[in-house]
């Protein structure tokens, strides 16, 4: 496991951030916020995207369902897939993408020139989570999984919503319950992932100028296991996904951001959000 410090904060801000009511991490200082990058800057590739030959993306059916089948059919000539990693969330899509950007901390991703056919570039991000693109440069931008590792939140999505163009599309997917106690080292985690709030995650899309077209919940506590049958990542399969969207619209699910049972933690985890940028916005 990789070897790092908790970053040390008041305790009652952290309760607080385990209640949902403040995003751990959101509200750091520069040198806070660049303890948190370093930490994270290779945790996610050294977790198994490292051994390429075994390396297989694990969301395509999932994605497509509450991403990009809601998209219109259209050609995106300039996307951004933001902690993309080697590309490979963009390929249901990649046939109506003119070029892709990949903002990567991981420098080992930096593998490819192009992808399909489709010219590739890679940006390494800096940890106030500026980038060096004018406004309004892309008309479709992903971000699967990503906003949870990042301290900065808010920030970065308001980064977001300048660079996407107006009538460009968004497509997010990000966990809303805490992933445990981020203080102490989790197993199969990075040092300080953690989910973001629903309402907070609601509030800083209302201020990054878009507007959300969907959000669905999905990633039931239950679904997950179905790898343990199928030997292979539950959410590539579309039956999968569907059966997911049922049981993530079950009643009375559980909705604690810190889960303290077993019982609590029978819950649709994530939400996955297909968001646009007005036409008459200013940039």
């Amino acid at each position: 496991m990789q070897q790092w410090s908790p970053i040390e904060t008041d305790a009652n801000y952290l309760a607080a951030c385990l209640r949902g009511e403040k995003l751990y991490g959101d509200d750091f200082t520069p040198e806070q916020i660049r303890q948190w990058f370093l930490d994270e800057e290779n945790a996610h590739f050294q977790l198994g995207a490292a051994d390429r030959t075994n390396y297989k993306y694990r969301y395509h059916a999932l994605n497509r369902r509450h991403g990009y089948n809601l998209l219109p059919n259209r050609r995106f000539q300039r996307a951004l897939a933001f902690g993309g990693g080697y590309g490979e969330e963009l390929l249901p899509v990649l046939d109506k993408v003119g070029s892709l950007v990949i903002v990567e901390p991981a420098e080992g991703y930096f593998t490819r020139t192009t992808l399909n056919g489709v010219p590739v570039s890679y940006v390494k991000p800096v940890p106030d989570g500026s980038l060096p693109f004018p406004d309004g440069t892309f008309d479709l931008i992903t971000c699967f999984g990503v906003l949870h590792h990042i301290p900065n939140v808010s920030a970065v999505l308001k980064e977001i919503g300048r660079l996407l163009a107006p009538g460009g599309y968004f497509l997010f997917r990000e966990p809303v319950y805490s992933m445990g106690d981020w203080m102490r080292p989790r197993h199969g985690l990075t040092p300080h992932e953690r989910g973001i709030p629903a309402h907070l995650l609601d509030r800083f899309l209302l201020n990054s100028g878009m507007e959300v077209v969907c959000l669905k919940k999905c990633m039931f506590a239950l679904s997950w296991k179905l790898e343990w049958l199928l030997r292979r990542p539950p959410f590539n399969y579309a039956w999968v996904a569907a059966l997911d969207e049922a049981l993530c619209k079950l009643p009375f699910l559980p909705a604690d951001y810190h889960a303290t049972s077993r019982l609590k933690k029978l819950r649709a985890g994530f939400v996955h959000g297909v968001v646009t940028k007005p036409r008459t916005a200013a940039v």
